[in-house]
């Protein structure tokens, strides 16, 4: 690089001190090459290719040219960063005199009809409004960069855009995100509520009327403004949108599905989550709060697998104000985000640990008022939120000692076992056990020696043919006994099945023998992970004897449930791997998991969640790897036809060629050659069969694990309708819906006992005694409550499923609406069952 273009890069940095001065100019050229990875620098860059463009303007000229193609093919192929990005950067272009203001209001202009088109009944599909929706966004996210420029440079036809979107937003469905919001409050049932396009249209217009200043994003191009205007700004070609995809049919649910996959394609970016109050939070212009936010997306998208990286450029955003609070809102609003957050959650936990060590002055009491405020609306946390925020809270505490002031929280102890506080904190050192030891986390909360009552048992196995000298010997003992023998003596498993059917079943039955098998060899490999996996697939033919059918299978659980009933972790590995093995059927899980034993836990533990988590998740798992190969196998077919054929050919060919000898035609290829090619044709015919073979075996086991799939919501939906209906109170005579959440007189009536005693709990925390959540300072009586939150957990439950599933529903909406939700289905279940397939609109439809 040239000594002029050097000191060019330093004149830049020494004047726009937001991107620090001392940086290396050859940093500086690396971030240009990855301009679209580091967004929150566009301004820079679009400065430094202003001053280019005043030496080579050829060179900007392909900048331009290149940023439009692709823009073009980002549109087509609905690359949604790329699109919002590179929206950006032509913004960075046209304020440093690069671009012309009059393409950018034209690609404002095709975007805004495009939208428009897709919203008409006629010409478009409004089931793909969030495409239309993106669009606008888009448009709307790019004037913080640049709207200042266009209202100076072309007043009126910025105001005819703005005018647009204003028309856009009037006719546009608008949007309440309740089914997916973190908290389950009926804040999000007001129609005044704004959905994200709304308030963000609000947003920019509070910038409009101040002027366009905006003090988050830089402005070093008006450093260079002298040089600048000098420039030849170049013509940005018209876009052309990707045409709206026609409904093919006026079905309710066709229209449902093509709205669920506009929804996974165009998800919305951020759903803001307000964890600090007004007066500790940054004070911030509306339009910058926006700007920030979407700086630090933009970090956390590119830098995903960069840990370091990604906590470096968040703490050094080219903002001039602090904004720790706002970054940590942002991150748990990502971590949090339904569905499902944009990566796994495991990174924006390090991530966190990162910036606590990279701002050890400010960022680690952010994140613990942040827990704190959480902790706080716990009892409102929608479920899947919260079983998040167990396993964020207790790996981040692993990585700084378990340090946590646990004296604040110890009043849990004292509130009922079905207290969402003292579940979350229950949970939390459980986790913590799984992830060090069970007496260093009992050391850990020394000071709350109130919660050991809310750890664990220390775990260990529950043989319950441990040999003591003491104790007196059965049937089952010696049968272990003598089962170990034969493991430790390499037995195979044909010889211990043939001892099970002639030395137990005939005496004792198959009950006993499942019992006896299951408990030792869950014994044998209980040292373990790795001894466990290794007996089950040593010995798991012989449990795949014992259990043929569900019955067997259930009672298989319930012997792994009592082996391990000291290690909730165990008994979830326990059950996943024989799951794996196939020695258990998801469907027996699910009937296993809601039996009466497990239902009275699902208030009060994860353990039955977290095992029918693992079971429906492999289940689909297994689905979409079966796909993936499939679709692997596909190509490979038709690369193994491709090849065939040219063997076949060429063999032909080769054999095509003769020659007369002595009067007769014989081939005039090298025998040798001519072997070579045979081999050849046939190893490639051979690779086609195998192939197709392959595939064939494949699209078979994808049959099979449809159906099972099928079968799988069919029963757990049926689970989840039958317990709830017996649990959930009735609707009043006037057809009021219970409020669960308020202590409605319905839900006590259902549920009071006039033999139950009351009991006096104490006030949590001054909280608002009209909520029984946490069993506040009131009498009442201890099953109303307890009843509450059992049907609150479970519905948080079912929704958490079909958001998860909505997909797989969508596919068996049918069979699910005439089969599961006839009759006289509880609203409350109906809404929690559909709530994943799309946003409810302000109607109250779901489609």
């Amino acid at each position: 690089m040239s000594a002029g273009w050097r000191t060019l890069l330093l004149r830049i940095g020494d004047r726009c001190p937001e991107y620090g001065g001392s940086a290396d100019h050859k940093e500086h050229i690396f971030l240009l090459q990855c301009a679209d990875q580091l967004p929150h620098k566009i301004p820079f860059f679009g400065v430094l290719i202003g001053l280019i463009n005043l030496e080579n303007e050829d060179f900007a000229k392909g900048i331009v040219d290149t940023t439009h193609a692709n823009l073009q093919d980002a549109l087509h192929n609905e690359n949604r960063d790329r699109i919002r990005i590179l929206l950006r950067f032509i913004c960075g272009l046209m304020c440093s005199k690069v671009v012309l203001p009059n393409s950018i209001i034209e690609t404002f202009e095709a975007l805004l009809s495009s939208a428009a088109t897709i919203l008409d009944e006629e010409t478009g599909n409004p089931s793909w409004q969030p495409r239309a929706d993106f669009y606008v966004y888009c448009i709307l996210a790019s004037l913080p960069w640049g709207g200042s420029e266009l209202f100076e440079q072309v007043p009126d036809e910025f105001e005819r855009v703005l005018v647009g979107i204003q028309s856009y937003i009037s006719i546009r469905r608008h949007f309440d995100d309740i089914a997916f919001s973190v908290f389950e409050t009926d804040e999000g049932n007001s129609p005044n509520k704004k959905d994200f396009i709304e308030d963000l249209w609000e947003r920019i217009q509070v910038l409009s009327r101040n002027g366009w200043k905006v003090k988050s994003v830089p402005k070093p191009h008006l450093s260079f403004e002298a040089q600048l205007v000098a420039g030849v700004s170049h013509r940005f070609s018209p876009i052309s949108c990707p045409p709206p995809t026609i409904s093919q049919s006026s079905s309710e649910i066709v229209k449902g599905q093509e709205k669920h996959e506009a929804d996974l394609k165009y998800p919305q970016r951020l759903r803001r989550l307000h964890i600090f109050p007004t007066n500790k939070a940054e004070n911030m212009q509306p339009v910058d709060r926006f700007v920030v936010e979407e700086c630090i997306l933009d970090v956390l998208l590119f830098f995903n697998g960069c840990r370091k990286e990604c906590a470096f450029y968040l703490v050094s955003l080219p903002v001039p104000f602090r904004y720790e609070y706002l970054m940590a809102e942002t991150i748990f609003s990502q971590l949090l985000l339904l569905p499902n957050p944009p990566f796994r959650p495991i990174y924006y936990t390090l991530v966190i640990i990162d910036l606590c060590k990279a701002l050890p002055g400010a960022f680690p009491s952010v994140v613990v008022g942040a827990v704190h405020a959480l902790f706080d609306r716990i009892s409102n946390m929608d479920m899947e939120c919260r079983t998040r925020l167990i396993l964020w809270f207790s790996h981040h505490l692993s990585n700084f000692q378990f340090i946590w002031p646990w004296q604040e929280w110890a009043y849990v102890k004292d509130l009922p076992k079905w207290a969402p506080q003292r579940v979350f904190v229950q949970e939390v050192l459980e986790r913590e056990i799984r992830l060090s030891y069970f007496d260093k986390i009992k050391q850990s909360i020394e000071d709350a020696v109130e919660l050991e009552e809310l750890l664990p048992p220390k775990a260990g196995p529950n043989f319950r043919y441990h040999s003591d000298e003491g104790k007196e010997s059965t049937d089952g003992h010696r049968l272990s006994k003598e089962l170990v023998g034969m493991v430790r003596g390499r037995k195979t498993q044909g010889d211990i099945i043939s001892w099970v059917d002639e030395k137990i079943i005939p005496v004792n039955g198959a009950k006993f023998a499942l019992d006896v098998v299951c408990q030792t060899l869950l014994d044998i490999g209980s040292k373990s992970f790795t001894h466990l996996i290794t007996v089950l697939e040593r010995y798991g033919q012989i449990i795949s004897k014992l259990c043929p059918n569900e019955e067997m299978q259930l009672l298989l659980m319930d012997e792994v449930s009592a082996y391990w009933k000291n290690s909730t972790q165990m008994i979830a590995i326990a059950i996943d791997r024989m799951m794996g093995y196939r020695l258990i059927s998801n469907l027996a899980i699910v009937k296993w998991v809601f039996s009466p034993a497990n239902v009275d836990q699902f208030h009060v533990s994860d353990r039955p969640w977290e095992i029918l988590r693992n079971a429906v998740s492999k289940t689909y798992n297994r689905i979409f790897d079966l796909r993936k190969e499939i679709q692997t196998l596909r190509k490979g077919l038709q690369a193994a036809k491709e090849a065939s054929e040219k063997a076949a050919r060429e063999l032909e060919e080769a054999k095509s060629i003769i020659e007369i000898v002595d009067g007769q035609p014989v081939p005039s290829e090298n025998p040798g050659r001519l072997r070579r090619l045979q081999a050849r044709a046939d190893k490639a015919k051979e690779g086609e069969v195998t192939t197709e073979e392959s595939l064939e075996a494949k699209e078979a086991l994808l049959a099979r694990g449809l159906e099972e799939s099928k079968e799988l919501l069919r029963l757990l939906f049926k689970s989840f309708v039958e317990v709830l209906t017996e649990r959930l109170p009735p609707i009043s005579v006037d057809g009021d819906v219970p409020n669960l959440r308020a202590g409605d007189p319905n839900v006590n009536s259902a549920a009071r006992d006039p033999e139950a005693t009351t009991m006096e709990i104490d006030n949590e925390n001054g909280g608002d005694n009209d909520s029984q959540l946490n069993g506040q300072n009131k009498k009442i009586s201890h099953n109303v409550g307890e009843l509450e939150q059992w049907c609150l957990c479970t519905l948080g439950y079912l929704k958490s499923f079909s958001r998860q599933y909505a997909t797989e529903i969508w596919s068996h909406i049918a069979m699910l609406d005439q089969e599961i939700f006839v009759g006289n289905i509880h609203p409350l279940i109906r809404k929690a069952a559909f709530s994943g397939l799309c946003r409810p609109t302000s109607e109250g439809s779901h489609l």
